[in-house]
């Protein structure tokens, strides 16, 4: 377990899941140049690609948020029990994150606020957890933040048709809907400030209510980017797309507008499922931009 200190923020990395995600590079970001993933398999390997199979690497994990006295949950990764007929590399899983978060010394009934930045299936699994035949609040005394047009558009009853299919079937109801009928769910459009050093940000594109969360604190910055970032390829061609973005062109521009932000404040930028290091400060790069150092995580020590 790793954390980070930004100003009177500390960021704890709770995993839930790390390793291949059954697509080769050209699958899940079609629109990148093969060119980018072979002149860096030294650096993107094993973190990000496994160079043998070629298959990409991702990180499933929770940023864990102590600030203004707060516990801040930012995304709930994919939960155990969950029934995922079409992502099955997400089905029935049995992880240890509960026991994560107890080791980085947080109890469920600690949690004060959770962050939701878009509402796929591996962002909003831990949401819930199986109490016999019943969902319930994993975090019942929190209040779960999310986008209001993500929580209209990815609600059966609503009748659209996303890019995803039926990927992310059953998540609404088994993550989503339980929580918003016990009452803890606080649905936000446009912009909502968490407190001095925490604001969310509309940022669409990956999905109609993807979100940004914005720390400033001191004189550190970092930028909490969801999925807007699978891969860090995606910040050498930052006009590349996951398959999964619903609205291609204006993922690409969030993109863009957000990385450039993160390098003229010189924001950390912290990905949902970068392994390795898990974060990086980038830099301008004539049109696109570049890494120029990861986040100087340490060894999680509990008197943070």
């Amino acid at each position: 377990m790793e954390q980070i200190i930004l100003g009177d923020v500390s960021v704890t990395r709770v995993r839930e899941y790390f390793g291949p995600v059954g697509m080769t590079p050209g699958t899940f970001f079609p629109d990148s140049s093969k060119g980018v993933w072979e002149a860096g398999r030294d650096w993107l390997a094993p973190h990000f690609l496994d160079a043998g199979t070629g298959i990409v690497h991702s990180a499933i994990q929770t940023w864990l948020l102590r600030s203004e006295g707060r516990t801040i949950l930012v995304d709930t990764g994919v939960g155990n029990h969950k029934e995922r007929p079409y992502a099955p590399v997400w089905s029935h899983l049995e992880t240890d994150f509960l026991a994560g978060l107890a080791r980085a010394g947080v109890r469920p009934e600690d949690v004060d606020i959770v962050i939701n930045t878009h509402l796929h299936v591996d962002h909003v699994g831990w949401n819930t957890y199986l109490d016999g035949r019943q969902w319930v609040p994993t975090f019942p005394n929190a209040t779960y933040l999310m986008p209001k047009d993500d929580f209209d558009f990815w609600n059966p009853g609503n009748g659209h048709r996303p890019l995803l299919g039926r990927g992310n079937q059953n998540v609404f109801e088994d993550s989503v809907a339980p929580v918003h009928r016990a009452g803890l769910t606080r649905l936000w459009e446009g912009s909502h400030r968490i407190d001095a050093n925490l604001r969310l940000d509309a940022a669409p594109g990956h999905t109609p209510g993807s979100s940004v969360l914005t720390l400033t604190s001191g004189t550190d910055r970092a930028v909490f980017v969801g999925d807007l970032l699978h891969s860090p390829v995606q910040i050498l061609e930052p006009d590349v797309n996951s398959c999964f973005c619903e609205d291609p062109a204006e993922a690409r521009a969030t993109r863009r507008e957000v990385l450039g932000r993160a390098a003229d404040t010189h924001a950390l930028v912290f990905p949902a499922h970068l392994g390795g290091h898990g974060a990086a400060e980038v830099v301008r790069d004539g049109n696109a931009f570049a890494v120029k150092d990861w986040a100087p995580f340490t060894p999680y020590t509990e008197q943070h």
